[in-house]
């Protein structure tokens, strides 16, 4: 049966050190693809793969002294996000991004709402495994 993981039992962190505020992180990962046809042929017979490349977002209510922080450093970091779906809130799977840069960050703030970060990094490989 499938997990069906919660925000609320899950956590991001930065370094080790859980992130306050976090309403998201998405991802995407991606590897390089060529198609091989036949000589003659519009049918493809083979594909031949490339490197891979993994970019996210993190998204803070309001924002993250942590991550405004990496921003202006520069300085490489690693991200792990545990997943959960247990009221205990015990890891049920995690998610590693290594070898990570900040990218870039969007702040927005609207009439009624609250103040909402978007902090955008790349990593260098990402891993996700069952939680011991």
């Amino acid at each position: 049966m499938a997990s069906v993981f919660t925000a609320n039992s899950s956590a991001v962190l930065i370094g080790g050190e859980r992130v306050g505020g976090v309403r998201s992180i998405d991802y995407q990962h991606r590897r390089a693809q060529e198609s091989v046809y036949a000589l003659g042929s519009a049918e493809r017979v083979a594909v031949i793969y490339g490197g891979t490349s993994v970019a996210g977002r993190i998204i803070i209510a309001s924002a993250s002294d942590a991550l405004d922080a990496l921003l202006a450093s520069g300085e490489t970091f690693q991200v792990v996000a545990n997943l959960s779906a247990r009221a205990d809130l015990e890891p049920e799977r995690s998610v590693a991004f290594d070898g990570c840069f900040m990218t870039g960050k969007t702040f927005a703030l609207s009439a009624g709402g609250h103040a909402e970060a978007v902090y955008e990094f790349t990593a260098t490989r990402m891993r996700e495994e069952a939680a011991a």
